[in-house]
């Protein structure tokens, strides 16, 4: 067989079997590389399978290839290199008995697939060990477990049939499905760390929102996040098209047609022209936030979690209107402790706890046409580096409130009124963080004013003015304060 690897790979790979030869072991290429080899997809993650102490070789390889070694594993045996400043991931396991026996302890049978390392030294055609038809299946296009242990051995591979599914664009089998069902509850015993990587891989997908309801439908969103489940059923005001919970994955499949990462079944190209968007914009969502997250995934997790706990702040009020006060404040701790539970970093869980807590602001900033610059420059202020995020959350709970019902002229105002924001964001900075005319020292020895709290509040009642073009200079700035403390000695 011959198989098309990308030259950067196949030289490191030849020095890696040229390495493990020389030391007599033999070794396999297996897993997801040689998956998407066959596939013609791009990775940088290598799995290889060494029949030796991979806790001895594999350091030993780190320094004969200028890496870095990390222990994964004592206990099974094994241990990760990372070459070219984390260009490639090499994972190396230690195997035994057999190839075929390593390749029955693995996920799904298009998984089970490898190839003798040494054959790239060789310069000879591969030969493909496949013992669970897993190239089958890769033609077919299906997800097959490849024994009925696979999930009880390692539940996290119930995520990760789903998240293959979306990448791959491919069907999981009924009988997996079946087994998946079984097993969803031994999610609950996966550490967050592990649950965190898989979603935030399928949360990246294109079309994630609707995996989130394969998930669902699999039994595995809510033991993951158990809070969503009191959000089912719970009805909205009639505005709404879905109860709390689909609204929830409504809001990712609109987050992402916003992007331009999915399609919007209920609007289409007319809708996408009014939103805005730019390269600056792309670059925004695109731009990582930790290990394993950009803006666009964490804004689609956002998405998720912004009605988290509606339930719990529900009123019906005497004329039969349902409410949610304060359903902002209370989402946003429990968006943090969700994350925190699943081990998401503190930049991470911010990030998503401002956007739900200030998911409602941007259509505040103004009762009546656009808004004002005091009040963009409050609302960045608050925001603090969420402010864009935000007004694409918004963007997107308007779509999924509408659904089919939407109003393109309501669209095109709610579109209009982002624009305009994002324009003063990143056309007008003055407006988002002004020049310091005056400080602390000023008011002191000008106003002779004590120090304490009465300084910020002066201090930042001058940036509003900047921000609302009444203020220019320091001179002016001086005579705003003046006037600001007179006004107050007439009280």
């Amino acid at each position: 067989m011959k198989l098309s690897i990308e030259p950067e790979a196949s030289l490191l790979l030849t020095h890696v079997a040229s390495f493990l030869t020389k030391q007599g072991k033999k070794s396999y290429l297996v897993g997801g590389f040689v998956r998407d080899v066959l596939l013609g997809r791009e990775t940088a993650d290598i799995d290889i399978a060494v029949f030796g102490d991979v806790l001895e070789i594999a350091p030993k390889l780190a320094d004969a290839l200028g890496g870095r070694y990390v222990l994964l594993d004592e206990i099974n045996g094994v241990g990760r290199v990372v070459v070219d400043g984390g260009r490639w991931q090499l994972d190396f396991t230690t195997a035994k008995d057999s190839i075929e026996h390593n390749l029955a302890q693995r996920d799904f049978t298009l998984d089970a697939l490898a190839i003798d390392l040494s054959q790239l030294t060789k310069g000879a055609d591969f030969q493909l060990i496949d013992p669970f038809s897993g190239l089958d299946d890769l033609e077919q296009g299906i997800i097959r477990a490849v024994s009925e242990t696979a999930f009880s051995s390692d539940a996290v591979r119930l995520l990760r049939a789903v998240r293959l599914a979306g990448e791959l664009g491919f069907d999981i089998d009924k009988e997996t499905e079946s087994q998946i069902r079984r097993h969803c509850h031994l999610l609950d015993g996966v550490a967050g760390e592990r649950i965190r990587e898989e979603l935030l891989r399928l949360l990246a997908i294109s079309g994630a929102g609707k995996y989130l309801a394969y998930l669902d439908e699999l039994g595995l969103l809510t033991v993951i996040i158990p809070e969503l489940s009191e959000t089912k059923g719970v009805p909205q005001p009639k505005e709404h098209c879905w109860d709390v919970f689909d609204h929830s994955l409504k809001t990712v499949i609109a987050a992402d047609f916003l992007l331009g990462r999915g399609g919007w079944e209920y609007a289409g190209d007319e809708v996408l022209a009014l939103t805005p968007w730019s390269p600056e914009l792309e670059r925004h969502f695109t731009s990582a936030v930790s290990q394993g997250s950009t803006r666009g995934s964490l804004l689609k997790l956002a998405a998720l979690l912004h009605d988290i706990s509606k339930p719990e702040t529900k009123t019906i009020e005497a004329d039969g209107r349902v409410r949610f006060l304060g359903h902002t404040k209370e989402g946003a701790a429990r968006a943090v402790s969700i994350l925190e539970r699943l081990r998401f970093s503190g930049k991470e869980a911010r990030l998503v706890e401002v956007m739900v807590a200030h998911h409602l602001r941007p259509t505040q900033m103004s009762s009546n046409g656009l808004p004002t610059r005091r009040a963009i420059y409050r609302y960045f202020r608050d925001t603090d580096d969420a402010g864009v995020d935000i007004l694409f959350l918004s963007l997107a709970d308007h779509l999924a409130t509408r659904g089919s019902r939407l109003k393109l002229a309501e669209w095109r105002q709610h579109a209009k009124l982002v624009n305009y924001v994002l324009n003063q964001r990143f056309k007008e900075e003055s407006v988002v963080t002004p020049p310091k005319l005056v400080d602390g020292h000023d008011l002191i020895n000008v106003f002779d004013i004590s120090p304490g709290p009465r300084i910020g509040q002066l201090l930042e009642a001058v940036r509003e003015a900047q921000a609302g073009g009444e203020v220019k200079t320091k001179e002016e700035a001086l005579a705003y304060i003046r006037g600001q403390l007179v006004s107050e000695a007439r009280k």
